[in-house]
């Protein structure tokens, strides 16, 4: 059986964040409901001392590429829509074939 990892970059711009501690607890809300959400690993990669940037990464595993892209995709669909505090900027998938 085939395995599959997809992993996505999302960049984000957090405008309402005046502080760390402000956008420390956006990223981390966000974080936890990606991660229950889609059943996906979600974390901060970069950006960690900047108050309004943050990287997310996003991992899935699966037998399927299609199923991957499918998942990712909802998670950004998913962000835009549910977060007004966070802008998408952009965000990049890379499939691994194993």
């Amino acid at each position: 059986m085939p395995v599959v990892v997809g992993v996505s970059l999302i960049q984000l711009y957090l405008p309402g964040s005046h502080s760390l501690k402000d956008k420390r607890s956006v990223v981390k809300s966000l974080t936890a409901r990606i991660n229950h959400e889609f059943n996906v690993s979600c974390s901060e990669v970069d950006h960690q001392d900047v108050w309004q940037s943050a990287a997310l990464g996003v991992a899935v595993v699966s037998n399927n590429a299609a199923h991957i892209q499918d998942v990712l995709g909802h998670v950004i669909a998913w962000i835009e829509r549910n977060r007004p505090d966070v802008e998408v900027i952009d965000h990049s998938v890379e499939i691994i074939h194993e």
